[in-house]
């Protein structure tokens, strides 16, 4: 593999860096005076936040695009061997790294590089740990896939020892990362067009905690079925958190605001019991909320910075995100594409008040509906009302025989009451014509269905 002289800085090139992680990592490389250019298919606020930093951004993709001066080029799990940018880096046999391998190169730039793993809620988690972080006056570095108002976007260049990024599963690209601090959110079945089962997934991660370092600190969700299988002869110190009386951190006398914020205690071995708060809701982040926790203690961080970060943070773009109001009607929008991301966002849409919850869903690739198919059907349920766009490709090109007709036929064997449009414009004349006062409308999914909300907003 090659390896980054990062004292002397070169000219690396992004196929794809307009991506949210892609992009993050050629500024942070333009911090550290490098020559970056790159392309994309179409411009972004991302692409142009990066051409005012000094970045040369493409939009199409071309040969001539890899001029002579590139030194590397960098490319993601998205980009197909026919793309013809990267048919003509293989034939000029230009040194090349995934952005994995960057990412894990760039990591050991860092003291305290922490990464944050998990099938659901790593934006989220790694978030709250970045108010923490920056609360405390650490001035972290942050790669956060997804956009966080407080820095008004996905990435953050600090100058201490702090290294904060979400590491993904998909492709093992977490296995190519060099963590310090590992925190280990779920194991669940996701991303079935490449893992070959759950046990597959478990395996891999397994990989990831041994990544970790003698030194190092696992931090580990105890509601992860077998998670000692997990931790089994790790080399690290292992810190579980969750709901049961045996975790390290423990969350108990839960209650919720009128806005189904929680309010929780945490117990942790060895130290007074504290009542916390949040600013976001849902159970489900007070566990992530917890992951944070435990981390902000290991760093010895100050407990009233962990407070007002915990408190004050409202979420992440496309995490259970307020969009606005039309008339009485509320509209809201989240990222969730998997049975348990949508169960547990249903479940924190119920504690918020409404007539209805009418949920537009736009399922996220065919190999994941056809995977999880009646999964998605039993969570949907939830809603009192489900609006189903077409299934999102994204990186797909093969339907596997699957859409979201299937879906519809599921979710009416289940009773519910459920249409599905072909288009968004159907979608908003629906929505339009039969939402009631007191209804909450969600956009979801990881696809561009958060665009139905806005349009119906003016935004």
């Amino acid at each position: 593999m090659f390896q980054i002289n990062f004292e002397c800085p070169c000219h690396i090139y992004f196929i794809g860096i307009g991506g949210i992680s892609m992009s993050g990592l050629a500024e942070i490389l333009l911090s550290r005076g490098f020559s970056v250019s790159g392309s994309d298919l179409t411009e972004s606020p991302l692409t142009k936040r990066l051409s005012q930093k000094g970045a040369v951004i493409y939009y199409g993709q071309s040969i001539s695009h890899i001029t002579e001066d590139v030194d590397v080029v960098v490319y993601t799990a998205a980009i197909h061997p026919d793309n013809a940018e990267f048919l003509a880096m293989q034939e000029r046999q230009l040194p090349h790294l995934t952005r994995a391998q960057l990412l894990g190169q760039l990591m050991k730039n860092y003291e305290y590089p922490i990464a944050v793993a998990g099938t659901h809620g790593k934006t989220t988690t790694t978030s709250m740990i970045a108010e923490i972080l920056m609360a405390s006056d650490t001035d972290p570095t942050l790669s956060i896939g997804g956009i966080l108002p407080s820095i008004g976007g996905n990435i953050r260049v600090g100058s201490s020892p702090y290294f904060l990024t979400e590491a993904c599963e998909y492709t093992n690209s977490f296995l190519s990362f060099f963590p310090r601090i590992g925190i280990i959110l779920n194991v669940e079945e996701d991303h079935m067009d490449f893992f070959r089962d759950l046990e597959d997934i478990r395996s891999s991660f397994r990989s990831f905690a041994k990544l970790l370092p003698e030194d190092g600190t696992l931090i580990l969700n105890d509601e992860i079925a077998d998670g000692e299988a997990l931790t089994k002869d790790l080399a690290c110190s292992v810190i579980t958190y969750g709901f049961s009386p045996g975790c390290d951190y423990r969350a108990s006398q839960i209650s919720y605001d009128k806005d189904g914020r929680p309010a929780f205690l945490v117990t942790c071995k060895g130290a007074p019991d504290r009542r916390l708060s949040l600013g976001v809701a849902g159970r489900h982040n007070i566990s992530n909320a917890l992951a944070a926790i435990a981390l902000a203690d290991l760093l010895g961080l100050p407990e009233d910075s962990l407070r007002k970060a915990l408190s004050s943070f409202t979420g992440t773009k496309r995490r259970f995100e307020y969009k606005g109001r039309l008339g009485d009607i509320t509209v809201m929008d989240d990222y969730a594409h998997h049975p348990t991301e949508i169960t547990v966002t249903l479940e924190a849409a119920k504690q918020l008040p409404h007539s209805r919850i009418v949920c537009i869903f736009q399922p996220h690739t065919y190999s994941r509906t056809k995977a999880f198919l009646s999964q998605f059907a039993r969570a949907l349920a939830a809603a009192d009302v489900v609006v189903l766009a077409d299934i999102y490709a994204s990186r797909e090109t093969d339907s596997l025989g699957i859409s979201s007709l299937d879906l519809l036929r599921e979710l009416k064997l289940l009773g519910k009451e459920c249409v599905h449009f072909p288009t968004f414009d159907e979608i908003e004349n629906y929505l339009l014509e039969n939402s009631i006062n007191g209804d909450l409308l969600i956009t979801m999914g990881a696809g561009d269905i958060v665009k139905v909300g806005e349009s119906l907003l003016g935004i």
